[in-house]
């Protein structure tokens, strides 16, 4: 469900001062190399390459160790406040990006913490069905960190969009008697809300993959603040808020295909017929 689609704003500091930004590491051979998200200078995940049809990619790399909370918003982003001001936390956290142009959006999110390889696993499922397996390893990829799956739906006939919220840090670096406190909080109604950074992935494999071929859209939120908010909805199967900042200008898809994220998100919830 999304709860209010805002409109295109400009946000952000230069690149060089931003807390969070995105690069592209060059090879030496000419060309870029890795897509990654980078946190305080240190490169903290890998990214899909932007050719468009490789699969969907999300890894967490050893540098990953830093969330992005600020103090000054908690009370608005506790789920206490009546009527939270959302363009103050999108300011707040607009220092802490790259200049740029953010669409924001809220959403109604109920998360299912998935564990890489286990049951709901995205990159073992569906996109070994789409893929197959790695042809150098002979594995499904592997993210390199739990996350948490809240939407999926139908976009056409070719293309499926499936949603992910992944944690700076892993669940298990989360303060227990905090994620406690949330599930109590939930319990007696209330919905907090977390931040954070997206990006929107249309992938597609190249002729002579394995059957299941269809555009894999992956719509991924990178959490700035709400990990142990988000650890007790999944926890206590209750909804939290996400409040989405996308950037199309780091998305590997087209800018119409951002520009349909809001529709898209006030779909039903569905699976990919004939999917896995």
């Amino acid at each position: 469900m999304i709860t209010w689609g805002g409109q295109p704003r400009r946000l952000g500091v230069p690149a060089a001062e931003a807390r969070l930004r995105f690069e592209a590491e060059r090879r030496e051979t000419g060309g870029l190399g890795r897509r990654l998200v980078v946190v305080d200078g240190e490169p903290a995940f890998e990214l899909s390459h932007w050719c468009g049809t490789c699969p969907f990619l999300f890894r967490r790399l050893e540098t990953a160790r830093q969330t992005l909370s600020l103090e000054s918003v908690q009370k608005l982003l506790s789920g206490t406040t009546t009527d939270p001001d959302y363009a103050g936390v999108i300011d707040a956290f607009g220092t802490l990006l790259p200049e740029g142009e953010y669409l924001p959006l809220l959403l109604r999110v109920e998360p299912r913490l998935i564990t890489p390889g286990r049951e709901g696993d995205y990159f073992s499922s569906e996109q070994v069905a789409t893929w197959g397996l790695d042809p150098f390893w002979g594995l499904p990829e592997y993210p390199h960190t739990p996350y948490y799956r809240t939407f999926e739906t139908t976009v056409d006939a070719s293309a499926h969009l499936y949603e992910f919220v992944v944690p700076m840090v892993p669940p298990t670096w989360n303060a227990r008697e905090r994620v406690e406190d949330y599930v109590e909080l939930m319990g007696r109604g209330t919905v907090p809300t977390a931040v954070a950074l997206s990006t929107l992935d249309v992938c597609e494999p190249a002729s002579g993959m394995p059957a299941d071929h269809y555009r894999h859209w992956g719509l991924t939120h990178f959490l700035l603040d709400g990990h142990h908010k988000m650890e007790a909805a999944a926890t206590a199967s209750r909804p939290v808020r996400l409040l989405s900042l996308l950037s199309p200008s780091e998305s590997p898809a087209a800018s119409e295909d951002c520009a349909r994220l809001p529709a898209l998100r006030t779909q039903p919830r569905s699976g990919r017929p004939n999917g896995i």
